[in-house]
């Protein structure tokens, strides 16, 4: 039986553009489930893992968020108040990368927000993007389901190959024996983008992230590397760059707790 709550998540990211030019990559990576309220005790616990200071990995809550000295569970809590959803202090989970020799960049952050009953509350997609600015969605969750449906329109420039006037359909498995998550993106002509992750659950223990590291030797550098990588790819093969608005000024937005195509139609 697990110590955690939290949990490694071994797995797969796949991307598959389709206009105007295919291209398709996949990678192997791994996340950690991070459940907020423990995150003191993994510190004292794990002898590779480390709350707010240098390890093998580690967590630093400022890389997520506003980046203040404000707690994560606070600025989430505020952000579901807001939403009109009340936390009653039920588990709030991070899904996503670890700092690893301590350098992390995620592209996308999820937060899933549970009840003090158990049941999922609300999911929190946190997008970053290589020029440093952030942007949430926020969707309240109706109800338990195996695969849960939501949608959003983008609001934060993410890539320089890509427009604004795009819509998110994301479908959630969430995290227990496994974790998947798909992104599809849709403009005016239909779907121009399809992102996953699907993870395996495995134990936080030391053995555990000493395997994944292991097998995922400099996975945070190579993200960003990979980024770089596949941008140059795209680039080769014709696609225009684009530019974009900056962030919007507010930091959260709430999408529809329903598939995209119900919002259209």
């Amino acid at each position: 039986m697990s110590a955690f709550q939290s949990g490694l998540y071994s797995g797969r990211v796949g991307h598959t553009r389709l206009r105007p030019r295919k291209h398709v990559l996949s990678y192997g990576v791994f996340m950690l489930l991070l459940d907020l309220d423990e995150l003191p005790e993994m510190d004292r616990r794990l002898r590779l893992f480390s709350l707010g200071r240098f390890n093998l990995l580690s967590f630093q809550p400022r890389d997520h968020g506003d980046g203040s000295p404000t707690p994560l569970r606070a600025q989430v809590e505020r952000h579901l108040s807001d939403a009109g959803i009340e936390p009653d202090g039920g588990a709030i989970r991070l899904l996503c990368l670890p700092r690893m020799l301590g350098y992390v960049f995620n592209p996308l952050s999820l937060y899933f927000c549970y009840s003090t009953g158990g049941g999922l509350a609300a999911i929190l997609y946190e997008v970053s993007s290589t020029f440093g600015e952030r942007h949430t969605y926020l969707i309240p969750v109706d109800g338990p389901a195996p695969e849960i449906r939501q949608s959003a329109a983008k609001r934060l420039h993410v890539s320089p190959f890509m427009d604004m006037a795009l819509d998110y359909d994301f479908k959630v498995q969430p995290p227990g024996d496994k974790v998947r998550v798909v992104i599809d993106t849709f403009d005016v002509e239909g779907l121009l983008l399809a992102a996953s992750f699907t993870g395996v659950r495995r134990e936080v223990t030391d053995a555990n992230l000493l395997t994944a590291c292991a097998t995922h030797p400099l996975l945070t550098l190579k993200v960003m590397a990979a980024i770089h990588w596949e941008a140059l790819k795209i680039v080769l093969k014709g696609v225009r760059l684009r530019g974009g608005p900056p962030a919007p000024a507010e930091p959260v937005s709430v999408g529809a707790n329903r598939p995209l195509q119900a919002v259209r139609r």
